[in-house]
């Protein structure tokens, strides 16, 4: 299993997503999740994935190589707008998943994806591509997305955030939000790829990676703890006989 999570902001973009794949307790190992696409003065993408990880590095390849090689089919550093990004991704994901997908078998080749930056011209967007390809855009009354094991990690996006949130306010919201569902599920964890991106900035893209008992990290998830229990040793007791 996986978790990402992606926010669109006033202030920017953030991305964050864990490492960990695993397919029963004999098969857990790291994956990266997250990849960066940018060309200088033009376009910056980062795409997130989750779900079937052979689906998901063979879209993410063929990306790649397509944007390695200047193809048109398939580079996302060459569209117009950072919708038709999303529809590439989308077309991508249905052919991988025609090609590889056998109708006898009971595996799920399914994949979602988050994709977000800006393209020179607009603004910034945030896309969710759903595993049949077509996807949907976030917005001032939804400000993020979830892919993976999203329950554990959804409270605290969604009584914190709106879109006005502070950039800094929202990167430690996601990683709390990853902390929350690294506690109660083990099929996500660490490292963390944790990345941002401000409305047009031109420096190259430089994805943090955090590790389990990364020093920031640390005390912002033992902070939150701390909290927790604090504000609860507050609540008022049930006024009903006990």
């Amino acid at each position: 299993m996986t978790y990402c999570v992606a926010i669109r902001l006033a202030q920017g973009l953030v991305f964050a997503s864990d490492t960990r794949t695993n397919a029963g307790v004999d098969h857990v190992a790291t994956f990266r999740k997250m990849r960066v696409f940018e060309k200088p003065g033009q376009a910056r993408m980062v795409l997130l994935s989750s779900g079937n990880l052979a689906t998901s590095q063979s879209v993410a390849s063929l990306l790649e190589l397509s944007c390695r090689h200047h193809e048109p089919a398939r580079n996302l550093l060459q569209v117009a707008s950072l919708y038709d990004a999303a529809a590439m991704v989308g077309a991508t994901l249905r052919e991988v998943v025609a090609r590889d997908a056998d109708p006898a078998s009971t595996i799920d080749f399914s994949s979602h994806f988050l994709l977000g930056g800006q393209v020179e011209g607009e603004a910034m967007r945030l896309f969710h591509i759903y595993p049949q390809g077509n996807f949907i855009e976030a917005s001032r009354d939804t400000p993020y997305f979830q892919i993976g094991e999203a329950k554990y990690g959804k409270p605290i996006l969604d009584r914190v955030l709106d879109y006005d949130t502070p950039l800094a306010q929202a990167i430690q919201c996601a990683l709390i939000s990853l902390d929350s569902t690294m506690r109660s599920n083990l099929s996500v964890g660490a490292p963390i790829d944790l990345v941002w991106l401000r409305p047009d900035d031109a420096a190259p893209l430089a994805p943090v990676r955090l590790a389990e008992k990364d020093p920031y990290f640390s005390v912002l998830r033992q902070a939150w703890s701390k909290g927790l229990r604090e504000v609860f040793a507050t609540l008022p007791a049930p006024d009903w006989p006990l």
